[in-house]
């Protein structure tokens, strides 16, 4: 199925509409007027793109101010920005391996922050045995804020089980949690309290902030690291406009952020729930557990997101709701879903 304009909350195939449950726009961003509005000025101010170092001798503001709000509203001593959420998680994994003994994984865990050789934390419902032995050594853990197929944050209570003879290193990519879980959006990050060397967050911006880079959060020791890889500093930094944008468009973050949550509110005080889905209010996607459901959503007119993670892996079908939603669209959505 394709489209000749970005898919909102209404899609158009074949010359019918139907209602639209996809995407990653969690806070409706792509299409707001009032956002479209800071990214044109900061674009008539900054220009379409910017392909210089980050550390050449000509330094923009806009990265100062875009920065100085993420370090805020994640609540880190530091951030930098990068042009991709898959460059940022690329560059922490690279700089980790050279401070790290031995990776770990908590869940399948997106490519961005993957690695050769990393040991799965738990084996058999059990925590790993290398996780609980007396050797000293300084270990990485990888995790996804949301793991794929799940509605609720990452369970990292297992973390104060460890050996206190390692040196815990926590990096979690939030490119599906920052925007949307917490106070305001501001992700999982601020939330960890368990005893660590450093917690790193890595997240895409291009999901509910809706714009194209990514991001990578920690102690400024770390984000200072960061500028000083070779990969950093050969490469383009993130458009400064869109930069400059995430500053500018904190007070349109939060109005859309408190929008999703009505959304998921109202869905949840009129969702039959049963084992054909799977929902949590606080985060927008439901999971359909039976196939049969995405065709009787089709044939209502209502498309969702449907793909495959893996070429090999079952489709995952999932609705998306997002901010731009009105409440006859969530009607819809729910009579279908309830009447299964």
């Amino acid at each position: 199925m394709k489209v000749d304009k970005f898919p909102d909350r209404i899609i158009e195939i074949d010359q019918e509409q139907y209602l639209y449950f996809g995407g990653t726009a969690y806070l409706g961003l792509p299409t707001n007027a009032s956002f479209q509005n800071l990214v044109v000025q900061n674009i008539l101010k900054w220009g379409t793109t910017y392909g210089s170092s980050r550390t050449a001798n000509i330094q923009l503001t806009a990265y100062d101010a875009g920065e100085s709000f993420l370090a805020s509203h994640i609540s880190s001593e530091s951030t930098v920005t990068v042009s991709s959420g898959m460059l940022a998680g690329k560059l922490v994994v690279d700089l980790m391996k050279k401070q790290t003994d031995c990776f770990f994984h908590l869940n399948d865990t997106h490519n961005a922050i993957q690695t050769e050789n990393s040991l799965p934390v738990f084996l058999n419902g059990n925590l790993n045995n290398r996780l609980l032995d007396s050797k000293t050594e300084r270990i990485t853990i990888l995790t996804d804020g949301v793991p794929s197929f799940e509605t609720k944050p990452a369970d990292l209570s297992f973390l104060k089980n460890i050996s206190k003879s390692k040196e815990i290193t926590l990096v979690i990519d939030e490119s599906h949690s920052l925007g949307i879980t917490n106070k305001n959006g501001c992700g999982i990050y601020s939330s960890i309290s368990f005893p660590l060397k450093r917690k790193i967050m890595v997240s895409s911006l291009g999901k509910a902030f809706g714009l194209t880079g990514g991001v990578i959060a920690g102690d400024l020791e770390f984000i200072n690291q960061i500028k000083e890889l070779e990969t950093f500093t050969s490469a383009a930094g993130m458009n400064p406009a869109f930069v400059q944008t995430l500053s500018d468009a904190s007070a349109i973050y939060n109005m859309q952020h408190q929008k999703l949550l009505d959304n998921l509110n109202y869905i949840d005080s009129i969702l039959v729930k049963d084992g054909n889905v799977k929902f949590d209010k606080t985060y927008p996607l439901i999971y359909l557990l039976s196939n049969e459901l995405v065709e009787k959503l089709k044939q209502e007119k209502i498309i969702i997101a449907s793909f495959r993670y893996k070429k090999e892996a079952e489709p995952l079908n999932r609705i998306v709701v997002t901010a731009n939603h009105l409440k006859e669209d969530l009607d819809k959505l729910v009579s279908v879903l309830n009447k299964n």
